[in-house]
């Protein structure tokens, strides 16, 4: 693996004077144990990531690359440092305009994909423009349209539980793009799949970035998919650094 140019594949350079689309700066986040202990997990990370760009944080289990996506997307907040998401910081937020932030801006997938068990591959797509406002018409028409881009137009009515591993994590994609983000965060997305269906979402997921111009930011264990990033930062002793193999 090694530190790749930051303009995405396929996609023209970007100007010198386009912005980041999140910047994390002088990160920490502490724990108290029961104890009353300090736990630190992040040390003062930064990191930026361009529109458009893919970035893969890599580090052994336990390093904290959960904890740091779970501060850049606004599901925590930092012990100290700011996190900045087109240049406005979170921590001004409250904790229901980081609500619509985090459903209008940035989109979530998981290792499980935490589908709505009860609900279609359509009704879970459309949830987060429910959550936004559209009307179901067009909430459906949107939801329709992605199932297809991702290879599930036959499999709308489908149930979670009827769907496959694959087919279960193609959904939660979807539904990751439903509002139009500026910003996917991926936590282990295929580490819960096998082989051939790990490659075929990687192929995925880098198709999408091209046709919608999302960027991204992987955590991940798999070789495969961190090598396909425009960058990879390896996450150790509470910070972020360029990730050079031995």
């Amino acid at each position: 693996m090694s530190e790749r140019p930051t303009a995405p594949s396929g996609r023209e350079a970007l100007p010198a004077e386009a912005g980041p689309v999140l910047e994390g700066c002088d990160l920490h986040k502490v724990y108290i144990e029961e104890d009353g202990s300090e736990l630190r997990v992040l040390a003062g990370v930064e990191i930026r990531v361009a529109p458009g760009e893919a970035v893969a944080i890599v580090g052994a289990s336990g390093a904290g690359k959960s904890t740091l996506l779970h501060l850049l997307g606004g599901l925590d907040r930092p012990t100290a440092g700011v996190v900045l998401l087109d240049g406005r910081p979170l921590s001004t937020l409250s904790d229901r305009e980081l609500a619509i932030v985090r459903n209008s801006r940035i989109g979530f997938i998981f290792q499980f994909h935490h589908l709505l068990r009860e609900f279609t591959a359509l009704e879970n797509v459309m949830m987060p423009l429910f959550i936004a406002g559209a009307d179901r018409r067009r909430a459906a028409d949107r939801a329709r349209a992605l199932l297809q881009g991702v290879g599930l137009g036959e499999r709308l009515s489908h149930k979670p539980s009827q769907l496959s591993g694959g087919e279960q994590q193609r959904v939660a994609v979807a539904r990751a793009l439903a509002n139009r983000p500026v910003l996917l965060l991926a936590d282990e997305p295929s580490g819960n799949l096998d082989t051939h269906t790990s490659e075929q979402l990687h192929d995925l997921f880098f198709r999408l970035r091209t046709e919608h111009g999302v960027a991204m930011v992987l955590a991940t264990h798999n070789r495969e998919l961190a090598d396909r990033a425009d960058r990879i930062l390896l996450l150790k002793e509470g910070q972020l650094r360029s990730f050079y193999p031995a």
